[in-house]
């Protein structure tokens, strides 16, 4: 029984990363595909909070790489790769720049309720976005947007690193990561 409950979980997520590049990743070149993207909210422009280690010294989530599909809507590639190239920062026994979730981001606000139905979702993890033109290191937050992430893990590995290493560390299985770094449940405060 469990040999056909891996089976059935590993062609469901072998069809969902299919499904996911049929829609997002085909109609666009590889060079669609943005470290320090830039996402323009309410007519201004913010990166997601991040170290500044994109090209031209953008801010961005380390090892990921961004494509905007619609104005509130991103999808991205997280890879196995931290700040400034440090190696295998997310998964410290997997090898490093694998590809370890597709990811899925609705910028949206935070509210009790729309946390509630974007964490039954999947969208257990939201980020931050900061003001493009602020160049100090602190960043002047979106007034009341973030990004709502919902992480697809590719793999199965554990996942041990990243800005706060989880613990203990997260066993990842192929499928929506429910428990990627959650913090759906903290209200948005950027004061």
């Amino acid at each position: 029984m469990a040999s056909k409950l891996s089976l059935r979980r590993y062609l469901l997520v072998l069809v969902a990363v299919a499904a996911f590049a049929a829609v997002f990743a085909l109609p666009a070149s590889a060079d669609s595909w943005v470290r320090g993207i830039v996402l323009t909210v309410d007519g201004v422009d913010y990166y997601m909070v991040g170290a500044p280690d994109a090209p031209g010294d953008a801010f961005d989530i380390p090892g990921h790489a961004w494509m905007q599909t619609a104005p509130n809507r991103v999808v991205g590639l997280h890879y196995n790769t931290g700040p400034f190239g440090q190696p295998s920062w997310w998964a410290t026994q997997e090898t490093d720049g694998k590809l370890l979730f597709t990811v899925e981001g609705i910028i949206d606000t935070w509210s009790p309720g729309k946390a509630r139905r974007y964490a039954r979702l999947g969208y257990v993890h939201y980020h931050e976005l900061r003001l493009v033109e602020d160049s100090s290191m602190a960043g002047t937050l979106h007034p009341r947007k973030v990004v709502w992430l919902r992480h697809t893990a590719v793999d199965s590995f554990l996942l041990d690193g990243g800005p706060h290493p989880p613990e203990p560390p997260l066993e990842m299985t192929p499928g929506i990561a429910y428990n990627f770094l959650p913090n759906w449940d903290q209200p948005y405060s950027p004061q």
